[in-house]
């Protein structure tokens, strides 16, 4: 998993073709760190049709803001640069994160 900072999300997320996968996630978020083993799972398992990768909203929170996460946990999909979906807090479950990413592959 590529781990996305102020200095690469452009390049990486917003200028690429590919379908990505951002698990915005948190310093002391608990539901963070409670999916983040899921996540590294999905991305083993899809990881060579989906590019999977994570950004601490702690370390840039306006880049976060600008992306419109406004809560903890976010799991979204982007796809030509823009945001396709997004899971947020209570929605974002391993099955519901799951079926998201099913449905780009």
């Amino acid at each position: 998993m590529l781990e996305l900072t102020k200095e690469n999300f452009e390049t990486e997320v917003l200028k690429s073709e590919q379908t990505i996968f951002v698990d915005y996630y948190g310093d002391g978020c608990v539901p963070c760190a409670a999916l983040m083993p899921f996540v590294h799972e999905m991305a083993e398992k899809y990881g060579d049709k989906i590019k999977f990768t994570a950004f601490n909203t702690s370390k840039a929170r306006r880049l976060a803001i600008s992306q419109k996460v406004l809560g903890l946990p976010t799991m979204a999909i982007y796809q030509n640069g823009s945001k396709a979906e997004e899971l947020i807090k209570d929605d974002a479950t391993q099955e519901n994160i799951e079926k998201m990413i099913k449905k780009y592959l």
